[in-house]
């Protein structure tokens, strides 16, 4: 009898999963459940080309929708999964509808988070996540004169590039004492800083909003110190939650996220999930869960090949990018939160063009972030995998390549 494999969500990972499994030449019946009407579409263009209407939709579209009746996947837009029955290998649809499965992925990605603040369900309050959302924040960048963006992370630095693109004043407010403190640390957090206020972005940082000020619609914000901040459009960018609705009501184990094994099988053995729901056992860095594009990407064909019986395992670096005004930057790696980590800088920070290494304390480099210097990648991704410790100051010197591996290399004392 022939299979069916179900796969929930709307995003890249959802039709990368649909991808693998014909390209392994899978001849089952595809389910393809997506929440949203549009065909499944890639989400970092949203707070950048798409945004800046430097892309359209089909720019950001993975496949045109008659590619998945060509390749026989029962394609369901606008249909929400409410739940997961284990027992009977079955998903529940908002209509009540359910659907038979021998393998199910979910690749439910992520919602916004929210703040229960006074005055943020106004008119005028904004968030970004769906194609929808980017539209509607698109529209008021082309017609209001101030932006008060919440949050200083990847999603509100992009869109505060874009709306003085647009030519619209911006005020971001942060609560940690730099931007992208937790993802980059306090010299790179500076370093991004300086690049907004030098494009005329205002930062408050160590600062929080008390308030949403309304009056038919947004007027401004009311920070805790009493001062206030006016704005005609308020965008929420304090980051995600992954979605765990579908994988708590199949009693799946969860901690960060939903826990599986490198080849991305969960506590159930028919269920696996990919994206950024997927808490992986990482062989370099142990139990992690990052919401890149990359994992988006990349972990379906290993899902794939996993539901087909074959041995996979998912070992790819974390990977994500951003374009702010004339800065493109690149990141490979992980910093765990518990490592006392280091930044060593090769090239000009002033310049804006560099390769920042963080290092832990035995040397080892544990990410890096090129800046305006392409082409690296293999290099960088190389030089972490290697695990070596590395002589700081050859790191940082341009002339020793980071080809040579061995040259960067610290011997033990004593040898030669």
């Amino acid at each position: 009898m022939s299979e069916t494999f179900v796969v929930v969500g709307g995003g890249l990972a959802g039709a990368k999963t649909v991808e693998a499994l014909r390209e392994r030449d899978f001849s089952g019946r595809i389910e393809l459940i997506c929440e949203e009407e549009a065909p499944p579409y890639e989400r970092p263009p949203l707070s950048k080309e798409y945004l800046a209407g430097r892309a359209e939709v089909p720019d950001l579209t993975v496949h045109p929708r008659e590619w998945y009746s060509e390749h026989d996947v029962e394609l369901r837009l606008g249909t929400r999964a409410t739940g997961v029955h284990p027992g009977s290998h079955e998903v529940e649809l908002a209509d009540a509808t359910r659907l038979g499965y021998d393998k199910l992925v979910l690749a439910t990605g992520s919602r916004p988070r929210r703040l229960p603040l006074p005055g943020v369900d106004s008119r005028g309050v904004y968030c970004l996540r769906r194609l929808g959302d980017a539209d509607r924040l698109a529209a008021a960048l082309r017609r209001v004169d101030r932006l008060v963006i919440i949050g200083a992370g990847w999603i509100g630095l992009e869109v505060a590039a874009v709306a003085r693109e647009y030519g619209v004043g911006v005020h971001v407010v942060e609560a940690a004492h730099q931007p992208l403190l937790e993802a980059l640390g306090p010299r790179m957090g500076e370093f991004f800083a300086e690049l907004h206020r030098e494009h005329g972005v205002e930062l408050h940082l160590s600062a929080r909003v008390a308030e949403v000020l309304n009056s038919s619609g947004v007027t401004g914000v009311r920070l805790t110190d009493g001062s206030e901040l006016p704005a005609d459009a308020v965008l929420l960018a304090v980051g995600a939650r992954p979605e765990l609705t579908l994988a708590e009501t199949a009693g799946l184990d969860i901690d960060n996220g939903v826990l599986v094994d490198t080849g991305l099988t969960t506590s159930d053995p028919d269920i696996l999930a990919v994206g950024d729901i997927a808490d992986l056992r990482h062989p370099t860095f142990g139990r992690l869960r990052v919401e890149h594009w990359a994992n988006a990407l990349k972990q379906p064909a290993v899902a794939a090949a996993t539901m087909l019986g074959h041995s996979a395992s998912f070992t790819e670096l974390p990977y994500f990018f951003t374009d702010q005004y004339d800065l493109g930057m690149e990141y490979h790696g992980f910093v765990p939160g518990d490592v006392e980590d280091r930044v060593v800088v090769r090239g000009s920070l002033t310049d804006r063009r560099f390769v920042a290494c963080w290092l832990d304390g035995s040397d080892r480099v544990l990410a890096a972030m090129n800046v305006n210097v392409f082409g690296q990648n293999e290099r960088i991704r190389t030089l972490i995998h290697s695990g070596v410790s590395v002589v700081p100051e050859r790191l940082a010197d341009t002339t020793y390549s980071l080809d040579d591996v061995d040259a960067l290399r610290k011997r033990p004392v004593g040898s030669t």
